[in-house]
């Protein structure tokens, strides 16, 4: 499986139905996915580095991470709104 789509899942657990359906759907959601993977993977290098700025550029990814899951919690909830609008019809 593709290594963002791994990263949403790992990230949000209980959302893996609607990140699969949306990860077929959607090129913007697919590139979420591979940002969030990108700086999970920054995030591990630095965490690893003894670099000066390594503390600085930890809360940076950090708060990158927390960014894009917030952007895919929105991408989901549109997603099962719709979903759910689309059963009622």
């Amino acid at each position: 499986m593709d290594p963002g789509v791994l990263a949403a899942i790992r990230l949000l657990p209980k959302h893996k139905k609607a990140i699969e359906a949306l990860v077929l759907g959607s090129q913007s959601f697919r590139s979420l996915c591979t940002d969030l993977a990108d700086a999970e993977q920054a995030l591990r290098r630095w965490e690893a580095s003894d670099a000066p700025a390594t503390a600085a550029r930890c809360i940076e990814y950090r708060h990158l991470i927390d960014g894009l899951e917030s952007e895919l919690r929105q991408s989901i909830g549109e997603w099962q709104a719709r979903s759910e609008g689309a059963i009622k019809e």
